[in-house]
């Protein structure tokens, strides 16, 4: 029963069909294709500015192709804030700012779901300002000391 060894089950409450289902419904796709590139183009994106165990656990949360999608990119050594996320992605993609802040927002929020609210709070606070929008959360950071 145990003879062949295995990977870490993934805490993922959902397949990458239902993932990309999820996504089509929250971005009003017309088509799975473009949910599906919405959700690769973002989750790259993503793995370019997350690092650490809020990077490791994340992958564990999603579906095995877009958790290959998260790490496959080698994270930036300069983060972008929320707004430098989605004009990055925008030039990457050949997108709009408008069009690509629409993808990001919808692919988040089912990354959202699929974290949980502990994992998200901890992913927040890793990166600078403004991804909490993107994640559909409140921006709710506490000002630093001077």
């Amino acid at each position: 029963m145990y003879d062949q060894p295995r990977a870490n089950p993934s805490r993922a409450a959902m397949t990458f069909d239902q993932m990309l289902e999820r996504v089509r419904y929250e971005g009003a796709y017309p088509t799975r294709e473009r949910a599906a590139d919405a959700v690769h183009n973002v989750l790259a994106a993503l793995g370019r500015q997350l690092t650490g165990d809020e990077r490791v656990e994340l992958a564990q949360c999603l579906p095995i192709e877009a958790a290959l999608t998260l790490t496959a990119q080698i994270p930036d050594t300069e983060q972008l804030t929320g707004w430098g996320f989605v004009k990055d992605l925008a030039a990457r993609t050949g997108g709009t700012p408008a069009t690509t802040r629409w993808d990001t927002g919808a692919v988040l929020a089912t990354v959202t779901r699929l974290a949980g609210p502990d994992l998200l709070a901890r992913i927040l606070h890793q990166l600078p300002g403004g991804y909490a929008l993107l994640f559909g959360q409140a921006e709710l950071r506490q000002p630093q000391p001077a």
